[in-house]
């Protein structure tokens, strides 16, 4: 048998080369891009989608060759010599510049406003002005006849719509409908009542000066405390009550260890209301392709938006393909799918043409739902030592005027984790939800992990003071065990691996703790007011089940990986290209990585809650070794050959012991299609997690007070956190950096502000004040590692440590 000769080069990946028919084919292909990397180059897999050419979108058989029925499944994952392989440098843990960036820094991404395709109508919605308010009267004739008007529609409209499906936390409850548009009464300042479809975004807004709206004041509602008296105004009058639902958890002897405690410290927390404020608001673009509706929207979560489509919509959901480019920013707040986006859907499917809407800033930051939103009173039960007996909280969670999709598990996370990370053997949580004449709060980076870390750690410090003891030293002497792992909390969950002491202790080091203290001591001597503020960290990460990816062998012997992950800012293009390249034995610039669309093969839940790397990046680095066992196996028939005896390294496959054997990955691309093997050039696999993983660290920020004008200057941030092994750690100091950033404006800069009538004073970026990189310091940053058992590469999430 003849083989084919050896390649005197290696292909690079992406669509330069004109090896492949199938490589550039269609629109839906990657638009490529090369980027130098020292001496080598990085292609970067995009998108090019565009609605204006919809025939040609789908014809995905020549964008995603091999993908067919035919592709074997990966079933459970394996484990064995292939699977467990070593990831080491240079890729794995080398800080690969992010090949995204060069793009969006020429300002080249491609966000969804920048997709303009012919015939597009725009769409903009009628909001409430009012907090509360019946809705007496909506009429539209008017606005219907304006120039350029296409359609204009009420809740009234929208009857055929199925709400969006909430998850509640607890079955004693009734929920209200999550409707598309409000029906007979608006509950918050913001909340969409009407639509309007026009041939320009002008005219849309023009005609929606016509519409005739008359609101009915009704009594309002903004403090949670008084949402639940007796006499409060009720946003749903058929319930009885302002109360969400509410949560007792109590875990361990917890009145016992109060009556003994010989110190107990008391402190009412607040969590404030935050705009999650991503650069690029909420926005969504439909059309039809050939009777089948296709929707592009700015998203975390590409098959949570089809799925909630569907459903609101009544169709099945290959019916639905939801594409998802470039996102300027999410932070949890894109993680859902928003009856807006679910009203562009049904839009184009009635007038059978493409149907846009952008979100304004004043709408972004009255609409789209807030984050955290929590008042917490809280008791902490010791001993004279310091010993932590017991923690104790009731806490009120502001919902906002109805639940969004999420939205109701963040402020369960509390219960869970807010022993935090010490051994505290009892504790008790009440938490009561509340309806609030205010913008629905819902998941923001930590989505519950923050409030609760803020409460322990608070507490921590209230022992300390009354103790007269130093802060570091009450957490040393409270810390889970390294010995203790895997530890069980007192409200059940299960930490995976950790060691508190080591990243407690390299940050004073790091610090020079010590000698911040003189510094301190010294300081407020000469009249200046300083303060050192220690603060640890768990928080639960990567659940919501399994994700999958698909790997594939191109025949120009490059390799792409599908993704159902969609990045935000998260580098998974770079990432997801390192974890493929070493686990199948290739340069990192020979493997390009494909996401963003629903129907590729693969799935993810979704891009938050930490869990990128540890489910959407094992399902990757599982696909890579899959492939790489199939290229072995075809290998071995080429070459007449044992699998066992064949190795693939440096992206050439040999037989082992006879080097001058061999072929490249080209070549055995082309003797599989010569063979009729293509289709073992592709693989499926997923990736289920056994259980969440817990990053972990300690941080540390030493400020200064100005005693007249209460101003503060962060003068040094340290941190160490701990996320298993970094797989590229130029990244992970960027997820830190804007994590760090956003935990100092939440201290010092942001805030959301209602007036007593429920109108938002902080509407817009002039009156929420987001900090710039000019107000804030220098982040000294280290890492400890701890690997988790709980995936094929050990790693944890760091997208909301710091």
């Amino acid at each position: 048998m003849r083989l084919p000769q050896p390649s005197k080069a290696h292909s690079t990946a992406g669509c330069r080369s004109q090896a492949s028919p199938h490589a550039c084919s269609s629109s839906t292909a990657a638009r490529p891009m090369s980027i130098r990397l020292g001496s080598a180059q990085a292609s970067v897999g995009g998108r090019n989608h565009d609605p204006s050419t919809a025939r040609s979108v789908g014809s995905l058989p020549q964008v995603f060759a091999g993908r067919s029925p035919g592709i074997e499944p990966s079933g459970p994952p394996i484990h064995g010599e292939d699977t467990l392989v070593e990831v080491t440098p240079p890729v794995f843990g080398a800080s690969v510049r992010r090949v995204e960036d060069p793009r969006l820094i020429r300002g080249a991404g491609r966000f969804v406003d920048d997709i303009r395709p012919a015939g597009c109508l725009h769409a903009v919605f009628l909001r409430s002005h009012l907090a509360h308010a019946t809705i007496a009267r909506l009429g539209l004739d008017a606005a219907r006849k304006a120039p350029g008007v296409v359609a204009a529609w009420s809740a009234a409209d929208f009857e055929d719509l199925a709400p969006l499906e909430i998850e509640a936390p607890v079955h004693d409850r009734p929920l209200p409908e999550r409707r598309v548009l409000a029906a007979g009464r608006s509950r918050y300042v913001g909340e969409a009542i009407a639509m309007l479809v026009a041939e320009s975004r002008e005219l849309a807004a023009d005609a929606m000066e016509l519409v005739d709206l008359e609101l009915e004041p009704q009594p309002v509602v903004t403090d949670m405390e008084q949402a639940l008296a007796k006499n409060a105004a009720l946003l749903y009058p058929d319930f009885g009550t302002n109360l969400a639902f509410a949560k007792e958890s109590k875990h361990g002897q917890v009145k016992r260890a109060f009556d003994r405690a010989a110190v107990i410290v008391k402190e009412r927390i607040v969590n404030q209301r935050l705009i999650p404020s991503a650069l690029e608001p909420r926005g969504a673009l439909a059309w039809l392709d050939d009777g089948r509706l296709t929707i592009e929207v700015s998203s975390q979560s590409a098959y949570g938006v089809r799925e909630a489509i569907a459903a609101s919509l009544g169709i099945d959901e290959d019916d639905v393909r939801v594409i998802v480019e470039d996102v300027g920013g999410g932070f949890g707040s894109k993680g859902g799918c928003v009856g807006e986006e679910i009203a562009v859907a049904a839009a184009a499917r009635r007038l059978g043409r493409p149907v846009k809407w952008i979100e304004e800033r004043t709408e972004n930051c009255a609409g789209t739902w807030h984050g955290r939103g929590q008042l917490q009173d809280v008791e902490l039960a010791a001993q004279r030592d310091g010993t932590v007996l017991a923690v104790r909280s009731r806490v009120l969670a502001d919902m906002g005027a109805h639940l969004e999709p999420y939205s109701a598990f963040v402020p369960t996370v509390v219960a869970e984790l807010q022993t935090g990370c010490y051994r505290i053997a009892a504790s008790q949580s009440t938490l009561q939800a509340v309806y609030t004449n205010a913008t629905p709060t819902g998941p923001y980076r930590g989505a519950g992990r923050p409030e609760a870390a803020f409460l322990i750690e608070r507490m921590m410090d209230r022992l300390a003071g009354e103790l007269d003891l130093d802060p570091v030293e009450v957490r040393l002497r409270n810390f889970i065990r390294p010995s203790d792992f895997p530890y069980t909390n007192a409200a059940g969950s299960t930490y995976d691996s950790g060691d508190y002491q080591a990243s407690l202790k390299r940050l004073i080091e790091l610090a020079d703790y010590p000698e911040l203290r003189r510094a301190q001591t010294t300081a407020r001597q000469e009249g200046r007011l300083q303060g050192i503020g220690v603060s640890t960290y768990v928080e639960e990460a990567a659940g919501f089940a399994e994700d999958r990816a698909t790997a594939r062998l191109e025949p120009n012997g490059t390799i792409t990986i599908i993704t159902g992950s969609t990045p935000h800012g998260q580098g998974h293009q770079t990432t997801w290209a390192q974890l493929a390249a070493d686990a199948f034995g290739v340069a990192f610039d020979q493997v390009r990585v494909l996401y963003g669309d629903t129907d590729q093969p693969a799935y993810a839940v979704g891009t938050f809650g930490s869990r990128s790397a540890a489910i959407s990046g094992a399902a990757v680095h599982e696909g890579a070794v899959r492939l790489k066992r199939k290229v072995r196996a075809l290998a071995a028939a080429a070459f007449e050959a044992a699998p066992a005896d064949i190795v693939v390294t440096d992206g050439r496959v040999h037989v082992r012991g006879v080097p001058a054997r061999s072929m490249t990955l080209k070549d055995i691309a082309e003797w599989a299609a010569g063979a009729g093997r293509t289709d073992e050039l592709a693989v499926k696999a997923s990736f289920d997690p056994p259980d969440t993983v817990f990053p972990f660290g300690a941080h540390l920020a030493y400020v200064e007070v100005d005693p007249e004008t209460g101003s503060v200057k962060v003068l040094r941030y340290v941190a160490v956190d701990d996320c298993g092994p970094v797989i590229n750690p130029m990244i992970v100091e960027g997820q830190l950096h804007g994590a760090i950033a956003q935990g100092l404006a939440q201290a010092l800069y942001e805030g959301v502000v209602y007036d007593q009538e429920g109108q938002l004073l902080t509407g817009n970026l002039t009156t929420y004040l987001l900090p710039t990189a000019a107000d804030l310091p220098t982040f000294e940053t280290d890492r400890t590692e701890t690997p988790t058992p709980h995936n094929p590469m050990g790693v944890k999430g760091i997208g909301e440590g710091g």
